[in-house]
């Protein structure tokens, strides 16, 4: 069974953490005091800003250790990621598995963050969320529906309905209903979690997927990628996030839902798309492994509760 953890309270201690990318001195002045304005405590990791390699938050060692150290810590009640990036993934084999599993708490956030919460959900039985990171959504502009889905989902006592933002509605691509733990996030990172000890597990789950920044051939590629592995006919559904800035110069009207209208073809499963979760705004937060119940007749998103 899924281990929701505790709910965020004001004055509670948030341990702010880089799984990828380092953060400007400045900035991450900037994200403490938006944390603290907002009734939390901080305790913030010291490799925030460390620059490793020119664009990592430390070597994989001192990431995957600062993870450790805000779970371990009873002090700590949340850990959010200061931001996403690249680098995630060389910090897979220092992660404390036993450990965290016996310290269940909230943690956040998106993008190259998709590595660790794959291993807690299928490793450490533990429900995840993916959305808003502090320097990348709340700094400069926190608005009110990206903040309000956050919460939502942070603090639900009992099972909820997710809301897109208003003037964007979900839109269905193959009709259904479905239920099943809710796994997945950045496309990239899926496909390339194949043959690795946290590879996605799909069987009868809801697979969200969402991508930025790439031309329409690589999301080909790494969509195809996951159907030839057999990702797709194992699943009990589909929910398709944000695809931002994503770039096909030879025939623009091919776009991302295009493209996996066709690498979801034949498979007799519910699909949803337009789904505001991703590197846009507003970016709406997901539970990762809890239980989800999509109904394209709606279309509706529902999670299941479980503290």
């Amino acid at each position: 069974m899924m281990k929701y953890p505790k709910t965020l309270k004001k004055g509670a201690t948030i341990g702010l953490i880089a799984t990828s990318s380092d953060t400007e001195t400045a900035r991450v002045a900037a994200c403490v005091k938006k944390l603290e304005d907002m009734g939390y405590k901080v305790k913030a990791a010291d490799n925030l800003d460390s620059n490793y390699g020119g664009y990592m938050a430390g070597t994989g060692e001192i990431r995957g250790q600062w993870v450790n150290r805000m779970f371990a810590d009873p002090e700590v009640d949340a850990i959010f990621c200061i931001r996403g990036g690249d680098g995630s993934s060389r910090i897979m084999e220092y992660l404390d598995y036993d450990m965290i599993r016996q310290n269940p708490k909230i943690f956040l956030g998106y993008s190259d963050v998709t590595n660790l919460h794959l291993a807690l959900n299928q490793k450490c039985d533990l429900v995840t969320f993916h959305g808003p990171m502090v320097s990348s959504n709340m700094v400069d502009s926190f608005d009110e529906e990206t903040e309000k889905s956050l919460f939502q989902a942070l603090n639900a006592e009992e099972d909820y309905t997710f809301s897109n933002p208003e003037g964007f509605p979900i839109e269905v691509l193959k009709e259904g209903k479905a239920t099943g733990k809710l796994i997945g996030g950045n496309l990239s990172l899926l496909s390339a979690s194949i043959g690795t000890p946290y590879e996605m597990d799909t069987k009868n789950k809801i697979v969200f997927i969402e991508e930025v920044c790439e031309p329409i051939s690589k999301i080909e590629k790494w969509a195809y990628h996951l159907r030839n592995a057999g990702k797709f006919r194992e699943c009990s559904g589909v929910i398709l996030g944000q695809f931002t800035k994503i770039v096909n110069e030879d025939l623009p009207e091919f776009d991302s839902i295009c493209c996996m209208k066709d690498v979801l073809e034949g498979l007799d499963i519910p699909v949803l798309y337009n789904v505001q979760s991703g590197h846009s705004k507003p970016m709406m937060t997901l539970p990762m492994g809890a239980v989800c119940t999509i109904d394209t007749s709606a279309p509706s998103i529902r999670f299941k509760v479980e503290r």
